[in-house]
């Protein structure tokens, strides 16, 4: 049998070796260092906006208050930001906002809920999903079609039902709102339901109680927090709703709780002074920001209230 011949390998390939390892080490000490640097930066991005935000809303909040008092702001009822003699209080904006959001929230609240259980404790998997893409629907369509459809179909309804409203209202953009939320809702509640444990449902039932039972006193209970964030949410998402309320409630500044009357929202008044001629500096334009300022902190409060009651109801169950 003919011998094999022997290779071997040059002093030169196992260099070459070694240096292609070296290289390969030194990369991926490289990348092992860097990708830490990036994930933060890309971590932070979040975080450095919303410092951006706040420093420039303070800064802009500052020099409105130089020229107007704090007092007359928080407590004027009238606002008049274009008359000879202006006027910058923020209560007429305030009650407009919070009107307008309960009006949503007592629509949203009971049916998102409700819809909710039904999707979690009821619906068979063929119902869930059909009903579930159509309420995402709802969710996807663009705010300003809810607005022309507030402000062209919901608003002569509700004005041949009720006698003297006017033809912007609160009334019919706080509805639309509403319809608008039922989504976000429905969804974050029906979430928090199914993610209670099944184990509770089966020890409710077999102590004897009903499925409607075992549904209100036990896995609602369980899903409390869950639920009041969903709810909280809701609540943001129309405090923070601008072209519902611009086209269908007006741009009176009316200090009034006659739901049937044109109000306006903080947020419709951002968009009237930025789509305006506010000239850069003025007293108005300045406004703009002490107002957003004003939703800001309206909101960081509501959220922080939100999270304390959200936990306390998590301990105890």
């Amino acid at each position: 049998m003919a011998a094999q011949p022997e290779f071997r390998q040059q002093p030169g390939d196992i260099n070459n070796i070694i240096e292609h390892k070296k290289q390969r080490n030194s990369l991926a000490s490289v990348s092992e260092k860097l990708i830490p640097v990036i994930l933060l930066i890309i971590a932070s991005i979040s975080i450095l906006t919303t410092a951006g935000i706040v420093v420039t809303l303070l800064t802009e909040t500052i020099a409105f208050f130089q020229q107007v008092s704090f007092g007359e702001f928080f407590t004027g009822k009238i606002l008049k930001p274009l008359s000879q003699n202006p006027e910058f209080g923020i209560l007429p904006l305030i009650n407009g906002t919070i009107i307008s959001s309960l009006i949503a929230i007592i629509i949203a609240g009971p049916i998102g809920i409700m819809t909710a259980v039904y999707l979690s404790e009821y619906a068979s998997e063929r119902v869930r999903k059909i009903l579930k893409p159509l309420l995402e629907i709802l969710a996807g369509i663009p705010t300003i079609v809810y607005g022309f459809f507030a402000f062209t179909f919901v608003t002569p309804i509700l004005r041949e039902l009720i006698p003297g409203m006017g033809a912007t209202n609160i009334l019919s953009p706080g509805l639309v709102m509403g319809v608008m939320i039922i989504p976000m809702i429905a969804s974050l509640s029906e979430d928090a339901l199914i993610s209670v444990p099944n184990s509770m449902r089966e020890g409710a039932l077999a102590m004897g109680a009903t499925k409607l039972e075992t549904t209100f006193r036990v896995v609602i209970p369980a899903a409390l927090s869950g639920i009041i964030a969903s709810f909280v949410l809701g609540i943001s998402r129309a405090i923070g709703e601008t072209m519902i309320v611009t086209i269908a409630s007006g741009s009176s500044k009316n200090f009034t709780f006659d739901v049937t009357q044109s109000m306006q929202t903080m947020t419709a008044y951002i968009v009237e002074v930025a789509g305006g001629d506010a000239p850069a500096g003025s007293t108005i334009y300045y406004s703009l920001y002490a107002v957003a300022m004003t939703l800001f902190i309206f909101t960081l409060l509501m959220n922080i209230l939100a999270r304390y009651v959200s936990r306390r109801f998590r301990e105890e169950y």
